[in-house]
């Protein structure tokens, strides 16, 4: 890292304020991260850019990610950088409509990211243009007692019956089937992305987040109807409403509960909590509607060129420096997560090396229910959920609370 570039680093990586650079030809990149291993990741990135294009002035602004959220639109209208991070799918849709971000089909064709980002492409994708490159994604799924598996004699399950069957066993021998923590809502979220994904598929599940479908929609109903199938064959522990995901880990921990529906950022809290990986696994979660292709929840974080951007000859080149193999690979073994480029390598870690062939060859790419949806919808939507897991009789005031709620969100 150069002396200039580790003084920027040094004066800016705290702050919360965006600001362009004072030179003409400064390549500005806002990053949304102050944690200490993403922030390291991007920072070496960075360094790695530089080094590489020396003739480059970079300045980079590191936002807290909620002060990032609250202040992408007025810096994009006002006075953007030549690179900000972002997220795809949905949550990028209101400022490709309103003309915020510049389309890159013409880097994703000269870098071959058609064939080697094919699984995220269409998250990436919107009115017929592709926005943004994705640096980092990591894979939803079900995550499960081994051990219990074992001792039961229980395979993991590809099909919706032969995961009900496993539950009967499961329930048989006193083991609740899946732990959950619902204080916070998303967690319930993340059942309900699945459950959609396996009963509609990918495009009828964005269509619903994208508000063009409604919650009262037969389609819709039938993802409840599994989903409250799942409540009485399967069943979840008690209590999870009062406990965040972390307290729906001791269930797991104690094998008082045998799976849970979570993402692969938990596996180190399974970890600290005392099992190891002889323990627990991982499976994807399995079909419900024969043949329906098999999308998958991995929330993805990329850079997107802003439409106001002074730079964007090298905006563009950052961007293709990031999409690279050997970026990705360096990057997301950093952080212990996924990268998006299929020719990159991925840690030795067996859950990112399960989670890569999952995802790899996924149908779509979900981005996450409170991404993908308007934070109002995904706000209501959730609550929804928690309230459906535990009282189904009220499925249908809660369609119709949220059919409501979509009309608001979406006129």
């Amino acid at each position: 890292m150069t002396n200039t570039l580790k003084t920027k680093l040094g004066t800016i990586a705290a702050t919360t304020v965006i600001a362009t650079s004072a030179f003409a030809g400064d390549l500005v990149i806002t990053f949304d991260d102050l944690n200490p291993g993403p922030k390291q990741a991007f920072e070496d990135a960075v360094a790695a850019f530089q080094a590489a294009n020396p003739d480059i002035n970079v300045t980079i602004n590191n936002n807290d990610r909620e002060a990032h959220k609250s202040a992408i639109r007025n810096f994009l209208s006002a006075n953007p950088p030549d690179v900000t991070s972002w997220y795809p799918g949905n949550r990028m849709g209101p400022f490709v409509d309103a003309g915020l971000f510049e389309p890159i089909d013409d880097l994703w064709a000269e870098n071959n990211l058609n064939e080697d980002m094919a699984a995220v492409k269409p998250t990436m994708s919107r009115n017929g243009k592709t926005w943004g490159v994705p640096y980092s994604y990591y894979q939803w799924g079900v995550y499960y007692r081994k051990d219990i598996y074992d001792k039961l004699g229980l395979s993991e399950p590809k099909t919706w019956d032969e995961l009900l069957s496993n539950c009967d066993a499961l329930k048989g021998v006193g083991v609740t089937p899946f732990t959950i923590g619902t204080k916070y809502l998303w967690t319930a979220a993340g059942v309900f992305d699945y459950l959609n994904l396996r009963t509609n598929g990918y495009y009828v599940h964005n269509a619903l987040t994208d508000g063009k479908i409604k919650y009262t929609d037969d389609r819709i109903r039938a993802t409840f109807a599994n989903w409250e199938e799942m409540l009485d064959r399967c069943s979840f522990i008690d209590n999870h409403a009062s406990m965040d995901w972390q307290g729906g880990v001791a269930a797991f921990a104690k094998g008082d509960a045998a799976m849970y529906v979570m993402g692969n950022f938990s596996v180190g809290a399974y970890r600290d909590a005392g099992l190891t990986n002889d323990q627990i696994d991982y499976f994807q979660f399995p079909e419900i509607t024969p043949g329906l292709p098999m999308a998958e929840e991995a929330p993805a974080d990329a850079f997107f060129i802003p439409s106001g951007a002074k730079n964007k000859e090298d905006a563009k080149k950052f961007l293709a420096f990031v999409a690279q193999a050997d970026t990705q690979s360096k990057w997301n073994m950093a952080i212990g997560q996924l990268p998006p480029n299929s020719k990159a390598t991925v840690g030795d870690d067996k859950f990112i090396q399960e989670g890569f062939a999952v995802v790899s060859g996924a149908a779509g790419l979900a981005q996450f229910y409170d991404r993908d949806a308007p934070a109002a919808m995904a706000s209501e939507g959730m609550k929804g959920f928690q309230e459906f897991m535990l009282d189904p009789s009220k499925l249908d005031a809660i369609l119709e609370r949220l059919d409501q709620v979509q009309a608001e969100v979406y006129k």
